[in-house]
């Protein structure tokens, strides 16, 4: 008598253990983690009852269903491991990368760093941004006291108890796409296949607000800055060019042309702490800024002076020298934090409370307030997008310019040969033409040629003159002669004065036409 096979068992993938407390846990294999290159597993726990193994049959398949669609994320790598790792491959300035460290070191890792990537989701991400909102020290509601520095000290007036106050939406949005672009890496590298941040509200944008210096401010702050020639002459270039201070600091005397009044802007100068090292602009972009005639004169002052200054210590100064230095000889550049406190010191003095980003304000306003179109506003200022940064942030000062345009064009227009009444009913002008402005010119041209004041092809006077004799627009003036011209009184060529036409060819003036009908009614 044979023996008899037992039946296969099945090959099932997943794991369903019983755990100590009577809990069932479900593993499935979810492939090697990228980071660790160990087997990675993706489980969940059902709680024990009378269907605890139906419960985890489901779980099962659902886990499998999320790993063969590849909805599972393929590491347990936590937020501080992908922060390391972004900060590894990041590829930017110094001063960027010091920038997101500083985000990434106070607010990031001590809220999200244990968590791991994988389970982040949005809910995560508006609870943090809620909590930064409320708090940037995310107190909680604790109290405790704010001390000036965490090394031993004894405490002063600058230790202080804390008071809760919200970060700053600029940074609360520089913090998100931090996240943001380290979220998208963690997704090409395979260690979650969508990026959670999607599923978050990103904070709202800062809404532009500059504060230039009023006119008055501006002259205060003029005087008093040059009480110093050097100081006086960076600040005033400051003002007449809008550049940042970093482009100040590293200004060239072999980029500035005096003879055709221009002025090349390459590199800017940047400081973390003591450090100081020059560097491409903020747009990375190079641009030549044209000086007008008094700021030219003034460098050629400043510089006249630092050679003779430079020349009294057997000192010259070099061709690549800086203009604003602290040598003599102009070998080396300005610290940009020095610039800025020294500006603040002098505001201060003044009874102000003012920044020397606020004199590139002042430069884009005035130029701005001046009728200068927002392309060459920005290409003095180093603005990208064509304008539309420039359009964002003076959206205000463009605006009181269009008031400004439209106030300008009504003035040169013709005036329409249409009143409204005081209904508000438009009306035609036909029976009260002779009312108009234009009208009253035309009918004093037309009694001088008729009278032969104007005789045939004498010019006409120029419309600026009518212009400026009867106290009217150029537009006015203009339709006046027009008039006079669909009349056939006159003769207009392009480029040429209007002169009195010769009419022998197109029946008798308003002259000849009156003396005839007097003889007829006297006959």
């Amino acid at each position: 008598m044979g023996t008899s096979k037992a039946a296969p068992r099945r090959r099932t993938r997943g794991e369903i253990e019983t755990l100590p407390s009577g809990s069932l846990r479900v593993k499935v294999y979810a492939g090697n983690d990228p980071l660790t290159g160990r087997r990675h597993y993706v489980s969940e726990t059902v709680p024990p009852g009378p269907h605890a193994e139906k419960e985890a049959e489901k779980v099962r398949t659902k886990l499998l269903n999320r790993v063969d669609e590849q909805r599972t994320p393929r590491t347990k790598a936590t937020v501080n491991q992908l922060m390391d790792r972004y900060l590894e491959l990041l590829d930017v300035d110094v001063t960027t990368r010091k920038s997101y460290e500083g985000y990434i070191r106070n607010h990031i890792r001590p809220v999200l760093g244990k968590l791991q990537v994988g389970k982040l989701n949005g809910e995560a991400f508006d609870s943090f941004y809620a909590v930064l909102r409320k708090c940037r020290a995310r107190c909680g509601g604790r109290k405790f006291i704010e001390h000036r520095t965490k090394n031993p000290h004894e405490c002063n007036d600058k230790c202080k108890n804390h008071t809760c106050k919200g970060l700053a939406t600029s940074s609360m949005r520089q913090i998100h796409w931090i996240l943001s672009g380290a979220l998208q890496r963690a997704v090409r590298w395979g260690w979650i296949t969508v990026n959670p941040l999607d599923q978050a509200k990103t904070p709202s944008a800062v809404k532009p607000d500059p504060h230039p210096p009023t006119p008055e401010q501006a002259a205060a702050i003029v005087n008093e800055a040059f009480k110093d020639l050097s100081w006086g002459m960076l600040v005033w270039v400051a003002m007449t060019t809008g550049a940042r201070r970093g482009e100040l600091c590293a200004l060239r005397w072999d980029l500035l042309d005096l003879d055709n009044g221009v002025l090349s802007i390459r590199t800017s100068i940047a400081q973390d702490g003591a450090d100081t090292w020059e560097k491409p602009t903020k747009t990375h972009q190079q641009r030549r800024i044209t000086l007008d005639t008094e700021t030219v004169s003034l460098l050629r002052a400043y510089k006249h002076q630092c050679e003779t200054k430079a020349a009294e210590f057997a000192r010259a100064i070099k061709a690549h020298g800086r203009v604003f230095s602290p040598d003599i000889d102009h070998n080396s550049w300005l610290k940009p934090d020095t610039v800025s406190q020294r500006y603040r010191r002098m505001c201060e003095k003044l009874g102000w409370d003012m920044n020397i980003h606020e004199l590139r304000h002042y430069s884009a306003t005035e130029l701005i307030s001046a009728g200068v179109d927002v392309r060459t506003v920005a290409g003095r200022l180093g603005h990208g997008g064509g304008g539309s940064t420039t359009l964002r942030v003076y959206s205000a000062w463009v605006s009181e310019a269009d008031q400004r345009a439209a106030g300008t064009i009504s003035g040169r227009m013709p005036r329409p040969p249409v009143v409204i009444d005081e209904s508000g009913t438009p009306m035609s002008t036909t029976e009260s033409t002779k009312d108009n402005p234009y009208q009253k010119i035309a009918a004093d041209l037309r009694g001088a040629i008729d009278c032969g004041a104007l005789p045939i092809g004498a010019p006409l006077p120029t419309v600026a003159d009518l212009a400026k004799r009867y106290h009217v627009a150029f537009g006015t003036a203009q339709r006046a002669v027009a008039e006079l011209k669909t009349a056939g009184l006159v003769s207009v060529s392009r480029g040429k004065r209007a002169v009195v036409a010769d009419r022998s060819k197109s029946g008798p003036t308003v002259a000849e036409v009156v003396s005839l009908h007097s003889k007829r009614v006297g006959t």
